[in-house]
């Protein structure tokens, strides 16, 4: 009878590397996790307070009522999208791609001063946000390269640059003119009364539309772009 080597245990020292090689990924991927919470939690929060106190600004009171004025991260996040969501695209896409989200701010466009007008400045406020929030974290990133290596300086350039990068697919993907995003509400107040009342009808679609398009691939083709003309821009490669 043939002999047949099928199922044969793996001699001691290839076990070693394997273990060896599956724990220091891991490695990697907790100090990813880690460089990318920080300007993600920011970004998201942020984001989401600015809408909060533009809608204030404009005459709408409902997010301060409830609490959602305010850079406290807990108040904003959602478990699944905030959390569970960010870190597994992050991981699958092996730290090329995120998205993620936090709990929408209430707001009552009936409430603002000119509420058709006046949301277009509330949809504005949280990528606005993300944008200065990018330049500041590029402001980090070029200072902290003046000075002396170390782990510590090392490992700030590295959540400069996920700060970047986070904050920069956010503005860019928040400014898609599909509703629920920041740019449909730009775009439902820009367009004339007629418009931007059949155009609103899409809004309970936008979830599903903005699902295919990302796991069709199409947002790369949307992003990427748009993602490199901003990275150009700051002089970065």
């Amino acid at each position: 009878m043939a002999s047949s080597f099928h199922g044969a245990p793996a001699p001691a020292s290839t076990n070693k590397q394997i273990n060896k090689q599956t724990t220091k990924n891991m490695d990697d991927i907790i100090r990813n996790i880690t460089i990318y919470a920080i300007p993600l939690i920011f970004a998201i929060t942020v984001h989401e307070a600015a809408h909060a106190y533009a809608a204030k600004y404009f005459g709408d009171a409902t997010a301060y009522m409830m609490g959602r004025m305010t850079l406290n991260p807990v108040k904003h996040i959602d478990p699944i999208w905030t959390i569970v969501m960010p870190v597994a695209i992050l991981i699958l896409s092996a730290f090329t791609f995120v998205f993620g989200g936090a709990k929408p701010v209430p707001i009552n466009q009936n409430a603002l001063r000119n509420p058709k007008r006046d949301m277009i400045w509330v949809a504005a406020a949280g990528p606005a946000a993300n944008l200065i929030m990018m330049l500041g974290w590029f402001v980090v990133g070029k200072f902290a390269i003046t000075l002396e290596p170390s782990t510590a300086i090392i490992f700030i350039i590295s959540v400069a640059k996920a700060g970047i990068f986070v904050n920069a697919l956010l503005m860019i993907f928040n400014l898609f003119p599909i509703l629920p995003l920041d740019g449909g509400r730009i775009v439902a107040g820009l367009l004339p009364q007629k418009l931007a009342y059949q155009f609103s009808k899409l809004e309970p679609y936008g979830l599903i539309i903005l699902v295919a398009l990302i796991l069709s691939g199409a947002t790369s083709y949307l992003l990427l772009p748009a993602l490199r003309a901003v990275y150009a821009i700051l002089g970065l490669n």
